[in-house]
């Protein structure tokens, strides 16, 4: 899923490279940063729609073309090694840079384009009043944003701004001054409030907490949050004029591409690409909380229920993606 939505924002990403202004004399090594890159095939999709963009810019205005080095950035927890073993006979230096996206991790002015695919709307933390039982934000009985009380909506809000304007932040302080930014994430209708998480409640909203709704009433677990935020168009571009340090040139919603699923007419294969799809972002998040047998059986159990609403999913899984373009201001 995740790989069809990429390859249909590549021209968008190379629209921002193209905001990249070289100068007369350009540098012989160009910098780049995939932030929350995991270890799959998609980073290597950005990575080389990056490389074969900017050497063709460098061609077309007379300019031998530069060395690159790709960064590759994203919690430490990631399996890096995966990633690197994927990275033998390609056209570029590459690193892992393992760190939070949400505090500094390059030098001053060294960075000539950032990415971020699919990340930004992971939150750094669940706020802190919607883990509090004495807190009107309290998520009592639920482990997502949608559908909760509106005191939990704000505070998920909330935390999403102040996460992506420190993300921001961050970035301008790293970004060479000609240097630009392509960010792409889950998004929802601007009329929706944050407690309308849109088409993205059919994963965490329904069928993730549905299923952990049945193993809390047996008994088997306690409360747990999603730290996901979908945010509309208006959220990022006040998160990005509270940064202060950026220009947009480009903000848009764009509808998701169906899910990938081998074998769409057979819930069964529909069950198991969507209980994967689920797991690949959060399992890790379960699997800490819980442990991995009660995960295990957390995500049978929402395999289950995938397979019984197929047809549901398969119509209704084209997920909203906010597009963003920025360079320094």
């Amino acid at each position: 899923m995740q790989s069809r939505n990429l390859e249909m924002v590549v021209p968008a990403l190379k629209e921002t490279l193209d905001t990249i202004r070289l100068p007369r004399r350009p540098e012989k090594l160009l910098a780049a940063a995939d932030l929350g890159c995991s270890c799959g095939q998609n980073t290597l999709v950005v990575a080389d729609a990056i490389v074969q963009h900017m050497t063709d810019m460098y061609v077309s205005q007379g300019h031998d073309p530069p060395e690159f080095c790709i960064y590759f950035s994203d919690l430490p927890s990631n399996d890096f090694n995966t990633l690197f073993r994927l990275l033998l006979d390609r056209r570029y230096f590459g690193a892992g840079v393992p760190g939070s996206f949400h505090d500094r991790l390059f030098t001053e002015r060294s960075i000539h384009a950032f990415t971020s695919t699919f990340s930004v709307h992971w939150l750094s933390r669940v706020p802190e009043q919607v883990l509090d039982k004495g807190s009107p934000a309290y998520n009592a009985g639920k482990v997502f944003v949608h559908g909760a009380s509106e005191a939990t909506g704000a505070a998920y809000r909330r935390q999403f701004q102040s996460d992506l304007a420190r993300f921001l932040r961050c970035r301008a302080a790293e970004l060479k001054r000609r240097g630009a930014m392509f960010l792409l994430c889950l998004g929802r209708p601007s009329s929706a409030a944050p407690t309308d998480q849109g088409r993205v409640r059919l994963l965490y909203g329904t069928l993730f907490e549905d299923s952990w709704a049945d193993l809390v009433r047996e008994g088997l677990m306690d409360g747990f949050n999603v730290p996901l935020y979908a945010p509309t168009l208006d959220e990022v571009r006040e998160a990005v004029e509270a940064a202060g340090a950026f220009r947009i040139n480009r903000l848009e919603m764009v509808t998701g591409s169906p899910a990938a699923v081998d074998h769409p007419d057979d819930p069964g294969a529909v069950g198991h690409t969507v209980a994967n799809n689920v797991w690949s972002f959060v399992g890790a998040l379960v699997d800490a909380h819980v442990g991995k047998a009660l995960a295990d059986e957390l995500f049978g159990r929402l395999q289950r229920r995938a397979e019984e609403r197929a047809g549901e999913l398969m119509a209704e899984m084209r997920l909203p993606h906010v597009v963003c373009s920025l360079s320094l201001a």
